[in-house]
């Protein structure tokens, strides 16, 4: 019997030619029941496709009835808005975005407790604070997934980088010099300038009144010149290409050598005091004396003195020509910084700047040299303080004291970073990591205080001179030899055709 039962009910539920009451109502009786309700009069007018005229258009109710069932009828689920295919879109959805839309523009809040009453009052309301809603959002919150799944678009998705690509946050820097040499004899004079670096990758070395030439390719040594006895060099400068040397010293002269002939070129005289700074602008060479003034020399003409700069009264012991060759930075023991424009053709010049900022004898210059305009300075014992000044605008940009005497500095462009060399009483070499200023790391080993400090052609090494009568070579700009070396475009000399 319940076989039977079963077969029955089955049957009923397979035959295909009764009516599903449970399915939505279908569209043309939801017109028909949309334009009875309106109020349409005539029976006539709605016709279902099915017959040619019906007589009572109360569609409301299906006309069917369910097999196996009572008498009963069941109305047809109804909701609101279009058929299966469209979204509901009730009054409020589209009200609430229009209000958030035409709220963009509107005031905010002027006090916390008109902020409270708006939220109580839609929360009231709408059952949900407006300013959280969205002007377009879904009816309904998302499932949640099931417990212990996963998803496998996490890995391509992810915010945080995978351990390949993630980025060194320190360098490994030697605590220690990579090498050291002996400099005996050297001077024990803050005002000098006895070493520089050449883009030939030599180092020039002024030791009492000789000059020495360190190949640091190779290690090779070779004695370039030397004064008399009773006299002394105090100063030594490259030019950009490398191939030429000037040389100034105790007895107020500046010769020019060319180091791969090993010839004096020029031995030119015009102060009247000893040369203690040297700076190089193209064919230009600039003089800073104990008397205060700076000389330009064209080397490439035989009158060689082409202008006078007057605005120190004590000895010019710093002197740095701008990246671009726009400007010449002088500092003297009278605690001022000049800043002079590049007027070659004029006898006089007047200064762009004077920064009278600093309490002590500045010798240590240096210009930024991925921004011009960026000058550093530093001064002596009464000072201690690194001033970063631009002088497009004049105006100090920071300031930074650090407790020792400011002997050199120099920009290395392989980290954005100032190193500093220090005398009294700390006698260190101090990175700063440069806007910012803070100190990367301290460089210690020296006994004396640090005179001058170069750096290498390709930025990775900085030499310092120390009055322990040692040169020692600290590799703490070394760049990663994962990444791509830069290539540096070699460029002939300017005056090798017109030196006489």
């Amino acid at each position: 019997m319940s076989q039977f039962m079963f077969e029955n009910d089955l049957e009923k539920v397979l035959k295909l030619d009764m009516p599903i009451t449970n399915a939505p109502m279908p569209r043309w009786q939801r017109k028909a029941s949309s334009s009875s309700g309106s109020g349409s009069t005539s029976a006539n007018t709605s016709l279902t496709p099915m017959k040619a005229g019906n007589k009572s258009l109360s569609t409301s109710k299906t006309p069917g009835k369910t097999p196996g069932k009572n008498t009963k009828v069941q109305n047809t689920p109804s909701k609101a808005g279009g058929d299966r295919y469209i979204p509901i879109r009730n009054k409020q959805q589209l009200e609430v975005a229009s209000f958030l839309i035409s709220k963009e523009n509107a005031p905010c809040y002027t006090t916390p407790t008109e902020k409270d009453h708006q939220k109580a009052w839609s929360m009231n309301l709408n059952g949900y604070d407006i300013d959280e809603a969205k002007i377009v959002h879904l009816v309904g919150k998302p499932l949640n997934a099931p417990e212990g799944y996963q998803n496998n678009l996490k890995v391509l998705y992810s915010q945080k980088t995978t351990p390949v690509s993630t980025k060194k946050t320190t360098r490994y820097m030697s605590s220690v010099p990579d090498k050291i040499l002996d400099a005996p004899e050297i001077r024990n004079d803050f005002y000098l300038n006895l070493i520089d670096w050449s883009s030939q990758n030599h180092v020039a070395v002024a030791l009492h009144n000789n000059v020495y030439l360190w190949n640091a390719a190779t290690g090779d040594i070779v004695l370039l010149m030397q004064v008399e006895s009773e006299e002394h060099i105090s100063s030594v400068s490259w030019i950009k290409e490398g191939n030429f040397l000037a040389v100034g010293a105790s007895d107020t002269k500046v010769q020019l050598w060319d180091v791969e002939s090993q010839k004096r070129l020029r031995n030119m005289a015009s102060h009247t005091s000893r040369v203690a700074s040297l700076s190089w602008n193209n064919h230009v060479l600039s003089s800073g004396a104990r008397s205060g003034h700076i000389h330009h020399h064209d080397v490439r003409v035989a009158e060689h003195h082409i202008a006078t700069l007057s605005g120190h009264s004590q000895e010019v012991c710093g002197l740095k020509w701008s990246p671009d060759g726009k400007y010449l930075a002088s500092g003297a023991n009278d605690n001022l910084v000049y800043v002079w424009p590049n007027v070659q053709e004029s006898r006089d010049s007047t200064p762009v700047h004077c920064f009278t900022q600093h309490q002590g004898a500045v010798k240590a210059l240096a210009w930024c040299p991925w921004q011009t305009n960026i000058l550093a300075s530093g001064g002596g014992t009464s000072d201690r303080h690194i001033r970063i000044w631009n002088v497009s605008s004049g105006s100090c940009l920071s300031l930074l004291d650090t407790e020792s005497q400011v002997c050199s500095l120099v920009f290395a462009p392989n980290y954005k970073e100032l190193v500093s060399g220090h005398g009294y009483a700390q006698n260190q070499l101090v990175l700063w990591k440069y806007p910012s200023m803070v100190k990367v790391a301290e460089l210690r080993g020296h006994q004396g205080r640090v005179l001058n400090l170069a750096l290498s052609p390709d930025g990775s090494t900085i030499v310092s001179a120390a009055a322990d009568e040692t040169l020692r070579f600290w590799k703490c700009c070394a760049v990663d030899p994962a990444k791509k070396e830069r290539t540096a475009t070699k460029s002939t000399s300017i005056i090798h055709q017109g030196i006489r």
